[in-house]
Order: structure tokens, then sequence, then C-alpha cells
């Protein structure tokens, strides 16, 4: 069990030497008076920076495990599963942890499960990327409140399983397999796969729309976006975004789709009326994963850089503006991004750093930084 790094900037606290002044005026009264209040403010606005609470859950791929971080008590608990973890996602109104990777052993024996932190960010989003083609993948379902106990679930997807979602309700996950351009459908509550859907080739981050009738799929290798009908299970569309999608994210309100441009070191901007891609952001280098806060002001854009060169820092996009306005320094290797349900806080797995970073939405600062286990790559965020 690792502890929480509290090291974060206080402000500094005046001192009032009172016996050196024997008349106090009311003027100096006011002056003091006003003085402790802006004090007091200062301190109340760093305990409104990280003070908050709820649990994030990260997927260390490195180290066969899913770290569960307890924001209130400040406190890392790490538990080995049976899959090298590439992805998780917490189910809402369920309190299920889903996820999806490849089984240990399998891994073992094609030489992942022992992969360098510092694996270039190519290899891990296409070009066979987690661990070479063939390999079976599989979905695994916890309990929140029962982490340290065998899985609820352990049912088998497609090849080299990326991501994982589920829809509003949690009946129903949706698994991207990158290794054979296909999601697959699990109903949860039978615990059993009830669908498959082809896609484009090397499918990896999915979202669903906020309405929940379409689900996006990135497309690493075609450098396109699959939409999905979530009703009919159907591919009804593909539009061409650029070189090597990783990931979507929808604005709250549905009207737009950002996708990770790996190799532009750009975003993609889709208008989910018209499909088609209506601008292209510059970011940092390699960027993976987003966010968009529950506002639709900004959308936090996580950049890895490379294996041998790591970037280490969160692009903010002005979604009104349509440009960066903010580049936030995190740690090595950022990667996946989530969001606190108030949009207060953002999160960022950096999978060389083996950390996570707690981002202040009103400072756009770094207010906190956790160890978890090596290479955490997919994060989710739970309230409390």
């Amino acid at each position: 069990m690792n502890r929480i790094n509290t090291s974060y900037s206080r402000p500094a606290v005046a001192t009032f030497a009172g016996g050196a002044i024997r008349r106090r005026t009311s003027a100096a009264a006011m002056v003091t008076a006003a003085a402790l209040a802006l004090l007091i403010g200062l301190a109340a606005q760093v305990r409104a920076q990280t003070a908050t609470s709820g649990f994030v859950y990260t997927a260390d791929e490195n180290e066969n495990s899913v770290s569960r971080i307890d924001l209130a008590a400040g406190k890392v608990d790490i538990f080995p599963v049976g899959v090298t973890p590439h992805n998780v996602q917490f189910v809402p109104g369920k309190d299920l942890v889903l996820a999806v990777g490849t089984p240990v052993t399998m891994a073992a024996d094609i030489g992942h499960a022992g992969a360098d932190d510092s694996d270039d960010a190519a290899a891990s989003h296409g070009g066979g990327g987690h661990g070479g083609g063939g390999a079976g993948g599989a979905l695994i379902v916890m309990e929140t409140g029962n982490m340290a106990s065998a899985p609820v679930a352990t049912i088998e997807v497609g090849s080299h399983p990326a991501h994982v979602i589920a829809d509003a309700a949690g009946e129903r996950a949706f698994v991207s397999n990158s290794g054979d351009d296909t999601l697959t459908v699990v109903d949860l509550a039978k615990g059993e796969v009830v669908g498959e859907i082809g896609t484009g080739d090397y499918p990896h981050g999915l979202r669903m729309s906020p309405d929940g009738s379409t689900i996006y799929v990135a497309n690493v290798e075609d450098g396109t976006v699959s939409i999905i009908d979530a009703a009919s299970l159907e591919e009804t569309d593909r539009i061409e975004v650029g070189k090597a999608p990783v990931q979507v994210g929808f604005t709250p309100d549905g009207s737009r789709v950002y996708v990770s441009l790996r190799d532009e070191n750009k975003v993609a901007v889709i208008d989910t009326a018209t499909r088609r891609v209506t601008a292209r952001i510059g970011v940092g280098r390699s960027p993976i994963q987003m966010y968009a806060t529950p506002d639709g002001r900004f959308v936090y854009v996580a950049n890895q850089g490379t294996g041998d060169d790591p970037d280490e820092t969160v692009s903010v996009i002005d979604v009104a503006g349509g440009t960066v306005v903010k580049t936030i320094t995190t740690g090595k290797g950022a990667h996946g991004v989530t969001v606190s349900d108030d949009g207060a806080q953002v999160f960022v797995s950096n999978i060389v750093d083996g950390t996570v970073s707690e981002i202040s939405v009103a400072s756009q600062a770094v207010v906190r930084t956790y160890r978890v286990g090596k290479g955490p790559n997919g994060i989710t965020f739970q309230a409390q």
C-alpha cells in the first residue's frame, strides 16, 4: 500500500506582534481584520482545490494490477488482477469496475507482462501493440466494495482488448478488440457475450454519446472513427480524421467529438450533426486520451510522447474558442484522463512515472500526486 504525496504549496501566514503596538486605532483594527479575512479566503481556496472525495482507479498494465485511490483518505491500494489491464471503467449505479486486457499467463508467454515502463506510445496504441497479433483477451468484472476478492465474472472477448465502456444503465459493456477489428458486446447481468460489431482497423478508445444512441470508436491504423448505432449494434458510418486516432471524447451536449491524433500532435473536432471534421487543434506530443469537463468549457488532453522522449504535459482546450489556453506539467508519459463528476478535479495517469496527477480546474495546476502501480494506462472516477 502506498501513501499519498501531500506536498503542495500553502499560502504564507502573516504574524502580528501585538505587544509592539500599544495603541490600536479603529483604522488599524480594520486593516488587521481585512488582512485576516484575506488569509482565511486564501486558505479556503487551497482547501477547495485539494479537498475532495471519491475514488480513482487505474489500469496498471506493467504490474498486472488495478490501483484504487481513496481521495478522502489519501490512500492508495493496489489489487493484483488476472489480466495485463490496459483500461478500466467504473459503472455508476452498479458499483462495478470493469477492466480489459490479455490474460496474465498468455501475456507472459508472449513477453508482454514484463514490458518496460517506458514502452513507446506507438507500440501501445497500434502497430502490433498489446502483445502482438493473435492473443485472446478478457473482460473482468469487479465489485468496488470487494476489490481484494476474485472478480465476479471473467468473460472472454476478442483479440487484444484495448478499452471498455458501459451504457448509462450499466446493462451492457462494449469492448474494443484491437487485434481483430471488432467490438464485443457483453450483457453484464448475465456475464456473457451477446454480440460482435465490425469496426475499422485496430479499434482502440471508444465513448458513448451522452444520449446513449451512438458509440464513437477511434481506429488507430486506418485513421478513421467508426460510428456504432447502440440500438442495432451496427456500424453506420466511418469518418476519416487523420493519422493514428487513439481516443475520442464527447462534449456534454453531444454536439462535438474530440479525437486525439497521436502521429500529428493534434486533436480533430467532429461535428456530430454533420459527421464531419470541422477543426484540428495543435496540442502536445503524441496525445492519447482526453476528457471534457461537465460544464462543457474545457477539454483536457494528455500528451504521452514516446518511450525515448516522454512528454509530461496536459493541453487544456477552450471549447468555445477552439484553442489551447493552458499547458499543465504533470508526470512523464501523461496518458489517461478522467474528470470528477462535479468538474472540480481532473485526474491524469502518467505511464512512465507510475503516478496520477490531480489537477484543480479552478487553478489549472497540479495540486496532488499519487503513486500507483507500474505503467498506469486507463483511468476512471467514482463519486462518493
